[in-house]
């Protein structure tokens, strides 16, 4: 009899969770299409829809140089993951980005294998002490990048919007995501160069969203990228 009520209380967590993984489905950006190493094309995978264009977008951005990185932390962007409903932010774009994703009654991702759109490698994800950090969510436009080029103009709470907003985080090889360090276009692209177009069209889309602005040497290799995928939509 305790066995069958313990089976009965994991079915009803289990099924708990995936409500809430459902329901945060429906509401984060969708996640970027990416051209799989197990599939013959390589070609960029243009999103189908009828939103701007990147390449259009881009002209409408300011360009100036960098403000100082005076007062920047972490801290300045909210402490940590934000929590919706018992479901945190990493573990909701792990969910989105993952394919076969297991995960336990506190909504944490157990399992799952990523389709890594930065080296364009397939990793097998294990939760733990020595395998968690071998995915990581990337702030597509970092954080310090955004501090010196709009963010510091943001309330507190639009930063804390910004760092947890779907559009800008995916789920990303740990040791790209380390190598990319806070570099914006100028200083760092995929090594994936497939997935370029979208990752440079997801920065505009970002950074048109909360109104930062960019570089002349940022705009210079957006520019370059996009002109090999003219018609890359802006993601939403």
């Amino acid at each position: 009899m305790q066995e069958r009520r313990r089976r009965t209380v994991a079915v009803v967590l289990t099924v708990a969770t995936m409500s809430l993984f459902l329901l945060f489905g429906l509401s984060v950006s969708s996640a970027p299409q990416v051209p799989r190493s197990d599939t013959a094309s390589t070609q960029v995978i243009i999103q189908a829809t009828d939103e701007l264009r990147a390449i259009d977008v881009l002209e409408t951005l300011i360009i100036k140089g960098r403000a100082p990185k005076t007062d920047y932390s972490r801290d300045q962007f909210g402490s940590g993951w934000s929590n919706q409903q018992g479901c945190d932010t990493r573990n909701i774009i792990l969910n989105r980005d993952m394919t076969n994703v297991s995960f336990d009654a506190n909504c944490n991702v157990t399992q799952g294998m990523l389709y890594d759109p930065y080296t364009g490698k397939i990793i097998q994800f294990t939760r733990g002490v020595d395998t968690s950090d071998d995915v990581q969510i990337d702030h597509v436009v970092a954080l310090s990048d955004a501090w010196q080029k709009g963010a510091q103009q943001l309330t507190r709470d639009q930063r804390i919007a910004f760092a947890n907003d779907p559009l800008e985080l995916l789920a990303v090889d740990g040791p790209a995501n380390q190598q990319k360090s806070d570099g914006d276009a100028a200083t760092w692209l995929p090594a994936h160069k497939p997935f370029r177009c979208q990752y440079i069209a997801r920065q505009i889309a970002v950074k048109q969203k909360y109104s930062l602005w960019i570089t002349q040497a940022e705009y210079s290799a957006m520019s370059a990228i996009l002109t090999s995928c003219p018609e890359q939509a802006l993601p939403r």
